[in-house]
């Protein structure tokens, strides 16, 4: 692998980047409309799975997993260590953007991708989940596991776009969600304000600036592993 990217960009990778870029500038503008809530509802999710992976990571055990229809969650919890489950629903929805990223340039990277998001969605269902998260469990399970069929048997290239898409909107919709929840304003009851009650000195803002730059460094991140990835094939 050429880790300098000295190799790079041939036109596989500019048209990587240029993806990249639309689907970017498309996320920033058309985030907030109603053509993009299915997606606003999947970082949602992909939000509390974070605090229910790292939950089970630190030895605790998830009781629920819920998404409401107005973009909020709630993972209920026992045990764990609170001190990596809290941080871990923004940061944990950025680091996953990133790795979307990362893995959609190339066919079994994205199918990867599509298959980390069913997996997670069809776990979720062992977790009385509420309406919401079945609705967009059988959604996206659908379209994934199509487009895993049509990737392989009919036509491809198809489903690495689609993963690009899915990093770039659940990363950004990451920064995003940290600036206006953490940054511009500071809710009761946010992940920040239980990291400042876990850690008296570090205000709730400083902790959404500290969310806010891991974020963006997870699609620096991804983007450059990606592009690591295309230039070594």
């Amino acid at each position: 692998m050429s880790w300098t990217l000295q190799s790079c960009c041939d036109t596989r990778e500019i048209i990587f980047l240029c993806c990249y870029g639309g689907y970017a500038l498309f996320t920033l503008l058309f985030e907030k409309t109603s053509l993009l809530k299915p997606m606003r509802l999947l970082g949602t999710f992909i939000h509390e799975m974070g605090h229910a992976s790292a939950c089970w990571m630190t030895g605790g055990s998830v009781k629920k997993i819920e998404v409401y229809n107005n973009e909020g969650g709630v993972t209920g919890y026992t045990g764990g260590v609170r001190f990596i489950v809290i941080p871990a629903g923004y940061v944990g929805c950025a680091f996953w953007g990133g790795c979307f990223v990362a893995l959609s340039g190339h066919r079994i990277g994205a199918t990867v991708v599509a298959s980390i998001i069913t997996a997670a969605l069809l776990v979720s269902l062992c977790y009385k989940p509420n309406t919401v998260v079945v609705v967009i469990t059988l959604f996206f399970s659908a379209i994934n596991l199509t487009l895993l069929f049509i990737e392989w048997y009919v036509f491809h290239p198809i489903l690495e776009f689609v993963a690009l898409f899915y990093g770039v909107f659940i990363g950004w919709h990451a920064v995003r969600d940290i600036y206006d929840d953490l940054i511009v304003r500071t809710a009761e009851g946010s992940d920040a304000v239980a990291c400042h009650q876990l850690i008296p000195c570090c205000m709730p803002r400083c902790v959404g600036v500290q969310f806010w730059l891991v974020a963006f460094a997870f699609q620096i991140a991804g983007l450059y592993f990606a592009l690591v990835w295309l230039t070594s094939q």
